[in-house]
C-alpha cells in the first residue's frame, strides 16, 4: 500500500528541518497527541500506541544528505512499512515537504488503516508546516 500526503510550504530552510524530522525523538511534535500514548524515543527510534493499543515502531534509516529522511518500521510493528520525508527547496528560507509511505499490507488491514494513515501523514506534513509558522 501507497499512500503520499500534501504537500506544504514550510518557513524554514530545507537544512534546518531535515535535522528536526530525522531525529524520532522529534517526531512526537508531529504526532496528534490526543491519539497517541507510551511515547518512547531516543535517537535512533521511537515508539508509542495508537488508539486501540497499536504499537508503531519508527527506526531512523538515514538520508540522503539533502532531501529525502528515511525511517523504517520497527520490530513491535504490526507490518512492515517505510517512510520517506521530501524536504524541497523552495527559495527564500523556505521548504516544500511532504510524505510518502510504502507499506506491505494485506487486503484486510488496507481497508482497516488506509483512511486513518492517510489522515496521520496529512496531520503530520501540517503539523511541519504549523512549527515553522
Amino acid at each position: 500500500m501507497k499512500l503520499e500526503s500534501k504537500e506544504v510550504l514550510v518557513n524554514a530552510e530545507r537544512d534546518e528541518l531535515r535535522s528536526f524530522v530525522k531525529n524520532p525523538e522529534n517526531i512526537i511534535h508531529l504526532l496528534p497527541q490526543d491519539a497517541i500514548s507510551d511515547w518512547q524515543a531516543d535517537s535512533e527510534k521511537c515508539s508509542f500506541k495508537v488508539q486501540g493499543g497499536v504499537v508503531i515502531t519508527l527506526v531512523a534509516a538515514g538520508d540522503n544528505g539533502s532531501d529525502e529522511v528515511y525511517m523504517k518500521s520497527g520490530e513491535k510493528s504490526p507490518f512492515d512499512f517505510n517512510l520517506v520525508i521530501h524536504l524541497d527547496e523552495a527559495g527564500a528560507g523556505q521548504t516544500k515537504g511532504h510524505i510518502s509511505f510504502d507499506g506491505k499490507v494485506n487486503m484486510f488491514l488496507k481497508m482497516m488503516v488506509e483512511k486513518p494513515l492517510s489522515n496521520l501523514f496529512n496531520y503530520m506534513s501540517e503539523k511541519m508546516q504549523e512549527r515553522y509558522a
